[in-house]
């Protein structure tokens, strides 16, 4: 046995009742969604160290007061003193409990992929930390840089508008943003002497009477935003809970910064996108036009273009550059630009302006290949005269048919040693509808091709009779058919676009 000498002891200062609070591990308890656990969110032991983590916690932090003791039955015994290993355990059993909290919830936040998920995820889990019902996240980079954005918990759209006619120098993240104070707690706001009369005021009317508010600070980009957490009467967290929701801030920050340079690249590319195509459609007698397109979060190559011709004749074309990223993007605009001075040119005959572009690609870009349709249309005439290279064939929407145009078979561009096809030619009836599109509308729907045609196929024969004669109706309608359930504006690898020419 080991001889442990009697001077060897164990002190601990604070009764291990204070030091377990199991107060935040049960806010997280009750934070957490009811149903079947997933792997990272699995039931922990329901007792560790003799603590019951089913226990629901108070609404507040607020320390409860000390319970008056019972008298002792026996007023002969005396309590005997807590064994040193216990209280030593208890704590150790309290810190344990803490870092799986904060595993847990920093879990929960990495997997969100959107800034709008994230913040809400910071807001969730801050309030059980905390112990508080409602909150607010600012983000507004110091950079001034973007994006900025307010997002509350258990706050509706009013609620925030009224809380940002506040003063932003009397509000508590008004002040954190402007670098005035860091972390900070009003433990009872209407008791203040010196509260703005707003605040007061818009306290009072949203039921808030105390708040908690913290920095959101990144190491490489500084601050980037506030938090505040809102308590429906006078409270404030604990040491421990200020400990845990700072710790969980800092690294929720961390996450946020990222998301911030991911969103500010997709804003960018997405700006690109759009400035290389054109800012608006042309009005040619006859003919009316609509256009939608879907930009992907790393920035594709698929374009569209309307150009009036001599003649009053009208130039249409849609394409798509193999790749993503601004690489895509810069080669889907010169080859834009290309089509268009080959369309003036040459526009009557489609084979040649494709044959042109075609041969510009394979000696400027010789690595990259796309798919290509220019369509040469006479509104008068109601005459249309189009080329496709590697293109899905254009849908012919009317009262008494929906059909696809027949296209001969053809190589994308950059695909052969020299690429020619034959044209098409097809006359129009009035109040029919032409619609041109990328293959990325197929793709989004996520099945064989075969059926993402018939899928398109049968959405333009259900359009609404009284929408046929809109094109901008007969576009939405298209798409959302094709791609219900949001799945047009959802984030995707693929572009799409859908130009729509009707005529009158």
């Amino acid at each position: 046995m080991l001889d442990i000498p009697p001077r060897v002891r164990v002190h601990v200062e604070t009764p291990p009742a204070a030091q377990n609070d199991m107060g935040v591990c049960d806010a997280f308890e009750q934070y957490a969604p009811v149903g079947k656990p997933d792997a990272m969110n699995a039931p922990h032991p329901p007792k560790v160290a003799g603590i019951d983590s089913t226990v629901p916690s108070p609404a507040h932090t607020v320390a409860p007061a000390p319970a008056a003791p019972e008298a002792p039955a026996d007023t002969s015994a005396v309590a005997a003193p807590a064994a040193p290993g216990a209280l030593l355990q208890d704590r150790l059993a309290g810190w344990v409990s803490d870092l799986t909290t904060l595993h847990e919830l920093t879990e929960r936040l990495v997997r969100t992929e959107t800034l709008t998920d994230a913040l809400t995820e910071l807001l969730r889990a801050g309030a059980a930390l905390v112990g508080a019902r409602r909150g607010l996240v600012v983000l507004e980079p110091g950079d001034g840089l973007g994006p900025d954005t307010t997002i509350g918990l258990g706050l509706g759209r009013a609620d925030l508008g009224h809380i940002e006619t506040v003063p932003r120098s009397a509000i508590s993240y008004g002040r954190i943003l402007d670098g005035l104070q860091d972390e900070t707690t009003e433990p009872d706001l209407l008791a203040e002497d010196g509260l703005d009369p707003r605040h007061r005021e818009v306290a009072a009317r949203l039921g808030y009477a105390a708040s908690h508010a913290l920095p959101l600070t990144a190491q490489a980009t500084g601050r980037i935003g506030a938090a505040v957490w809102l308590y429906d009467e006078p409270a404030e967290p604990t040491e421990r809970r200020r400990h845990l929701v700072g710790l969980y801030a800092r690294h929720a920050s961390e996450h946020l910064a990222r998301l911030v340079e991911v969103e500010r690249t997709r804003a960018c590319l997405a700006t690109m996108s759009e400035e290389l195509l054109p800012s608006r459609l042309p009005r040619v007698a006859g003919m009316r036009l609509a256009v939608r397109h879907r930009t992907g979060p790393r920035g594709g190559g698929d374009w569209y273009d309307a150009l009036p011709l001599p003649d009053a004749a009208l130039g249409l074309a849609v394409g798509s550059v193999t790749g993503s990223g601004p690489s895509a993007v810069a080669a889907m605009g010169r080859l834009r630009a290309s089509l268009r001075a080959y369309a003036v040119m040459e526009g009557e005959d489609p084979v040649a302006v494709l044959s042109d572009l075609e041969l510009l690609l394979r000696l400027t870009e010789p690595a990259r290949s796309a798919t290509a349709l220019f369509a040469y249309c006479e509104p008068a005439l109601r005459k249309i005269t189009l080329a496709g290279a590697g293109h899905c064939p254009p849908l012919l929407v009317g009262e008494r048919r929906t059909e696809f145009v027949e296209t001969t078979v053809s190589a994308p561009l950059g695909m052969l040693a020299c690429w020619e096809a034959p044209s098409v030619e097809f006359q129009a009836d009035p109040g029919e509808t032409v619609l041109l599109y990328t293959d990325g509308l197929l793709h989004r729907t996520g099945d064989a091709t075969d059926r993402a045609f018939a899928r398109l196929h049968a959405a333009a024969a259900g359009v609404p009779k009284a929408l046929r004669g809109d094109p901008d109706a007969i576009a939405d309608h298209v798409l959302r058919a094709v791609l219900p359930d949001g799945l047009d504006e959802a984030e995707s690898d693929d572009d799409v676009v859908l130009l729509a020419a009707h005529f009158e």
